[in-house]
């Protein structure tokens, strides 16, 4: 999953209230959608697999259209958008457009690291 500069501006923890969800104990995959996506459908089954893989992740998927202030303070600007989130709820890496199951993957191992071994 490539980062599109967005991370910067949202160096923000995003916890329950922010997800409508309770976040992974581990991570946290976050699907930005709207109801007539097709690509959203296809990137809903790859994070909930990926999701299932993993111990202590989830998938929670957000409706753009009915979480505009969570949209706009995230600098969200298309669907699907995808925030891999750590532990903490910092996000790590963010994606817009149908990401590949083994970008997420690759992604994911990024938000299960500890923060000693970031650079």
């Amino acid at each position: 999953m490539a980062r599109d500069g967005a991370e910067k501006r949202c160096e923000r923890v995003l916890g329950p209230g922010d997800l409508g969800a309770e976040p992974g104990e581990r991570a946290t995959l976050v699907q930005f959608s709207t109801a007539f996506c097709q690509p959203c459908r296809a990137t809903r089954r790859t994070l909930a697999d990926v999701a299932d893989m993993v111990p202590g992740v989830v998938h929670v998927e957000i409706d753009a259209e009915r979480n505009l202030p969570l949209v706009r303070r995230l600098g969200v600007t298309s669907t699907p958008t995808v925030l891999v989130l750590d532990a903490a709820g910092r996000v790590v890496r963010r994606a817009a457009g149908q990401p590949r199951r083994a970008d997420v993957i690759a992604a994911l191992g990024r938000a299960l690291e500890t923060p000693a071994d970031r650079p």
